[in-house]
């Protein structure tokens, strides 16, 4: 009968036993590392479609391009959810009005006219958040506010 020694085991097998020490070493830092950085703490949080009316009065922004007599512009603006809009050849003067319960809205408005002059003005809650104008002919105008 043959007798197997440790010694001549592990001078056989000594890549298999390095291989399942390092893993073994390994496994037991990580489990560690997630102990001491607290991601077996589970949080919560709610999702932003998730918030319900937080306390906030709904918030009324209006837009407005007004212009010479008789022009009319091709205006460019964000809706209530950022997504761009676009109307072409509106007559001038033109509003519309945008309303959110959201704590901020960020308002860009731009349009070009046909015109002598034209204008923009961005009101939040009956306040003018932003208004500008140009007397250039076929004229380029935008407004912006970031937290209207």
């Amino acid at each position: 009968m043959s007798r197997v020694s440790v010694g001549g085991l592990v001078r056989r097998r000594w890549t298999i036993i390095v291989a399942v020490v390092v893993v073994a070493v390994v496994s037991f830092s990580v489990y560690r590392l997630h102990g001491i950085f607290g991601s077996d703490n589970a949080v919560s949080r709610p999702a932003a479609d998730a918030l319900e009316n937080t306390g906030y009065h709904p918030k009324r922004v209006l837009l407005e391009v007004f212009g010479s007599p008789g022009s009319t512009a091709t205006i460019n603006w964000l809706d209530e959810r950022a997504q761009p809009q676009r109307v072409d050849d509106v007559p001038l003067p033109w509003s519309h009005q945008l309303t959110t319960n959201d704590p901020t809205l960020f308002v860009d408005l731009r349009a070009q006219g046909d015109g002598d002059s034209i204008g923009c003005r961005i009101t939040a809650n009956d306040v003018v958040k932003d208004e500008r104008s140009t007397n250039n002919v076929n004229g380029y105008i935008n407004c912006l506010d970031k937290s209207a």
